[in-house]
């Protein structure tokens, strides 16, 4: 019954979409208009039938349906409810089966905001929109069925062979085998990658309105406007995704890190520097009219850069933690983004006469400038990790070689790449548009420059000499002052001008202007998180401690006391671990238990480290062997590691405050509309 009920939904959703993309087909080849009426029931039995698909997974996972090989395959009796439910994205056919129901739901909402406005470019977006889904569903439907039936056992534990056909289901007894032990392992796993999959699939939004533009020939600009809150919407939870992911990774995987320059977080970050990219320059087009063309090859770089993210997690064509097994679904996925970088290329070259006239830029030293240089060290930093994460790929395909590239390769171009961000991110909103003169930039900048250089040098005479944590901070507190500066100044003519007082006048400027202050906000999260990694990894300190019960080890100002080895039986894994006791000066501050975790069927143990957090810093403390003599563990020391999570939320954060405001703004219009 679950593979009868999942295969319809699929093939519900995969009609629906073949009827988004043809009635809307006519607008997007400029023969006329569609009435958005005509597009209603197409996408709600879209929305409907991913809906259902996503539910009824879930329901043949909370049941335990081992007659389907996903749920046999990914799910165990005695796994708890969360990483149950999360078990329905933890493996290749459940995460594309979630993939069509985010975008299933962008494209609903995408209606939802355009059924009554007559929006030139609506038929044309959600025809484009259709194109896409008809893609996943039909991916579902075909080489990535998660309701493909077990026709035969190997043993108890899981789906030994499996067919297409609902028919063929035989009933399997046994407990499952459970998903990957490291997926089942941290909360984050059920949080992550829902998050991430709205980042990645709210580019289609963009990518699919740019797409209508080009078809349309557009040249009002009115593309950037609709893709405006959408675009944010995918970056800030792509963000937050990315923030996640890497916490995950630092709570997870035991090795101290929380960012290795791996293929897959690669793939993540080169769509968000590509969107980063889009979002400042789609301010210089509305505002001045300019980089109009360039705007259309981010946003395609943007999509493609999703697609490719998808083929490297899901493709098993690399070596990561993230990647799922090989399987049949690679080809298609390449051919896919062939498809898409072919079609919308040729697309945007048959249209660049009209598209690409924009006027030139009054003078380079202006905001507009410091725009484009953000969007070019961008555009570098994005082609750096690109190039560094396929080439291996390459050589292996081609001469049959296996080689690497690590982490001093991309640290290599990371570093100065991201001090010359930062510093456009300080210069670049107090730089006047047009042209910025001399005397202007040195007012507004001198402030600024003056605190920074006086923290650094506080920063030398009191706790670091290191060059790379005084670059960070000078920049790091050059931008943050320059914002504070800003808000300042505006704050006090505005309060003189209307009586208002600091608090109010500061709160009706932000949200008269969210998207500026918006990206104040995330600009002051990047600086954040840029100290953080910055004081983290340059005065990091580690080492190893072997210890029997009862012996204390020094490290980094603690002492770490092993108490006693502990077992506990949870319902889907053994742990083991010790007790360590933690005091500083003679004083104690904390007890962790640090563990090894046997999720059964022969799967190795997953190293569960344990983190004490405090203001200063992180104590990590990770177990490398625990047996009857004493135990042995790596320990990493990272100060101000707090700031990279704020940081990287902060960051979020700022697209969150302008889609808040906005939308705050939109409702009081409406409201007094009523009145």
């Amino acid at each position: 019954m679950i593979a009868w009920l999942g295969l319809g939904s699929i093939l519900v959703a995969l009609g629906a979409a073949l009827a988004v993309a043809w009635r809307g087909l006519p607008a997007l080849a400029g023969r006329g208009s569609v009435p958005m009426e005509r597009m209603r029931g197409p996408v709600l039995w879209l929305l409907g039938g991913a809906a259902a698909a996503m539910l009824v997974l879930e329901i043949g996972l909370l049941a335990g349906d081992f007659s389907i090989a996903y749920i046999a395959n990914n799910h165990r009796i005695g796994t708890p409810l969360i990483f149950t439910i999360a078990a329905g994205w933890a493996a290749l056919e459940g995460s594309i089966v979630l993939w069509g129901l985010v975008l299933a739901a962008f494209t609903g909402a995408v209606f939802r905001a355009i059924y009554r406005r007559d929006h030139p470019l609506a038929a044309g977006t959600l025809s484009v929109l259709g194109m896409l889904a008809v893609f996943w569903f039909g991916l579902m439907a075909t080489v990535a069925n998660p309701f493909a039936v077990c026709t035969a056992a190997a043993d108890a534990a899981g789906c030994a062979v499996s067919g297409w056909a609902p028919w063929s289901a035989v009933d399997l007894p046994g407990t499952g085998r459970g998903a990957n032990p490291l997926l089942q392992n941290h909360i984050l796993m059920a949080v992550h990658p829902p998050v991430l999959y709205v980042g990645y699939v709210g580019f289609s939004v963009p990518f699919a309105v740019g797409i209508a533009s080009l078809a349309a020939a557009d040249r009002q600009g009115t593309w950037l406007r609709t893709t405006r809150t959408w675009t944010l919407t995918a970056w800030g939870f792509l963000t937050t995704g990315i923030v996640l992911g890497a916490w995950w990774s630092y709570e997870v995987l035991g090795w101290g890190g929380y960012w290795a320059w791996d293929p897959v977080e690669n793939a993540s970050f080169i769509p968000w520097l590509l969107a980063t990219a889009f979002i400042h320059s789609s301010v210089v087009q509305l505002r001045r009219g300019v980089l109009q063309s360039w705007n259309y090859v981010l946003v395609i770089g943007a999509f493609a850069a999703t697609i490719l993210g998808t083929f490297l997690t899901r493709s098993g064509v690399i070596a990561s933690v993230h990647s799922f097994t090989q399987s049949s679904i690679g080809p298609v996925l390449l051919a896919f983004l062939a498809v898409v970088l072919a079609g919308s290329l040729a697309l945007f070259a048959s249209r660049i006469h009209l598209v690409g006239s924009a006027p030139r830029l009054d003078s380079l030293a202006s905001r507009e400038g410091a725009f484009l240089l953000n969007n070019l060290l961008l555009a570098v930093f994005a082609f750096v990790v690109l190039s560094g994460t396929l080439f291996p790929l390459a050589v292996e395909a081609f001469q049959g070689n296996t080689v690497g590239v690590g982490r001093p390769f991309f640290d290599r171009w990371a570093v100065p790449l991201s001090y010359c961000l930062i510093l456009a991110m300080g210069i670049g909103p107090i730089t006047p548009f047009r042209v910025a003169r001399r005397q202007v930039l040195w007012e507004r900048a001198r402030t600024p420059m003056r605190i920074a250089l006086g923290l650094a040098a506080l920063l030398v005479l009191l706790l670091s000499r290191n060059r790379h944590v005084i670059v960070v901070v000078v920049l790091a507190v050059f931008v943050v002052s320059a914002i504070a500066r800003h808000l300042v100044v505006l704050v006090r003519r505005r309060a003189a001008a209307t009586g208002q007082g600091s608090i109010a006048a500061a709160g009706t400027l932000m949200r008269r202007d969210p998207g500026y202050w918006g990206g104040q906000i995330s600009h002051i999260g990047v600086a954040i998180l840029a100290v953080g990694i910055a004081v983290s990894a340059n005065h990091a300190g580690s080492g190893s401690i072997a210890l029997s019960p009862g012996e204390t080890a020094p490290f980094a100002g603690y002492e770490i006391s092993y108490r006693t080895p502990f077992t506990r039986a949870e319902p889907n894994r053994d742990v083991v671990g010790a007790r360590l006791d933690v005091s500083r000066g003679g004083q104690a501050v904390t007890v962790m238990s640090p563990s090894l975790n046997s999720y059964g069927n022969g799967v190795p143990p997953v190293v569960t480290p344990a983190v004490y957090s405090t203001p200063r810093g992180d104590l990590y403390v990770s177990l490398t062997r625990l047996d009857s003599s004493g135990m042995v563990a790596d320990v990493w020391s990272y100060p101000l590691q707090w700031m990279v999570w704020l940081g990287g939320l902060v960051t979020a954060a700022g697209a969150g405050f302008s889609l808040s405001a906005v939308a705050s703004r939109r409702r009081q219009a409406a409201g007094a509309g009523r009145d």
